[in-house]
């Protein structure tokens, strides 16, 4: 089964009035298997054997890891956790933490986790500032492997946050309406973004220039309060501002750009 047909099962699911969120959670896990990760743990800072009700909880971590966390209470200390509850960027395992001092039992939390091959992993905090009373969450994911395609990255953050809405709107009912609607430029671009592609190639396929489709970009960033594309996607997923249809509908061919202008795209 291609990436094309796992992310057309997961969307298909999250577009129905109330997906089951065990349902859901597998077509999550798939998609990011497709993706290149081998393992995925998208949960909210608690104790994952006895998390309260409102918790977001899903994982496919070593049971014995996660016993192992549990029952040291390490979710207290855990420094992947910590760097997400004060970090509003998603971060590399390896590039974060060589430049952050770690006491000695956070380093011992991070070598004991690579003893279950839980190492190089990537976290995304989840901080949606506009669901009161959800807790503090992250997505964080394993490369299955030593290469994992940069889009890789940038679709599971995307989703990553889709699935959290959803599993945490039933707990969360009062939701805020969007600040600003997206203008028809700004859901086009953004859908682009959402497929991988980058400035120079949105610019060929809506015929604008690539300082217009970073202009666009950055104006629907801010209508949405976000402060990444990705994230900037995933909110107008969540507000109803851009359909799953939208982003999974293909580009036959992407124009080729010439050797002297790379593609550009920003965060």
């Amino acid at each position: 089964m291609s990436l094309f047909d796992v992310m057309q099962g997961f969307l298909e699911c999250a577009a129905t009035d109330s997906p089951p969120p065990d349902r859901l959670g597998g077509e999550f896990v798939k998609v990011s298997e497709s993706l290149g990760f081998r393992y995925v743990a998208c949960c909210s800072h608690v104790d994952p054997f006895h998390p309260p009700r409102e918790a977001v909880m899903l994982h496919n971590y070593p049971r014995g890891w996660v016993r192992t966390f549990s029952e040291a209470k390490l979710y207290e200390i855990d420094p992947v956790l910590e760097r997400a509850r004060t970090y509003p960027f998603p971060f590399f395992w390896d590039t974060a933490f060589q430049a952050d001092s770690l006491t000695r039992l956070q380093k011992m939390v991070l070598a004991d986790a690579a003893g279950y091959g839980l190492a190089h992993g990537y976290t995304m905090p989840l901080h949606l500032s506009w669901l009161p009373g959800t807790l503090r969450a992250s997505c964080s994911v394993v490369p299955d492997g030593e290469r994992v395609d940069t889009t890789s990255y940038v679709v599971i953050e995307l989703l990553a946050r889709y699935f959290y809405f959803l599993v945490s709107r039933p707990h969360a009912p009062w939701l805020t309406p969007p600040r600003e609607k997206l203008t028809q430029r700004e859901r086009e671009c953004l859908a682009l973004v959402a497929r991988g592609k980058h400035d120079w190639i949105i610019g060929r396929l809506l015929s604008l220039g690539v300082p217009t489709v970073h202009t666009h970009i950055e104006h629907g960033k801010a209508r949405l309060g976000a402060t990444t594309r990705p994230q900037a996607v995933a909110q107008a997923l969540m507000t109803g501002q851009l359909t799953y249809g939208e982003l999974t509908r293909r580009v036959d061919v992407d124009p080729v750009p010439p050797d002297d202008t790379p593609p550009t795209g920003r965060r």
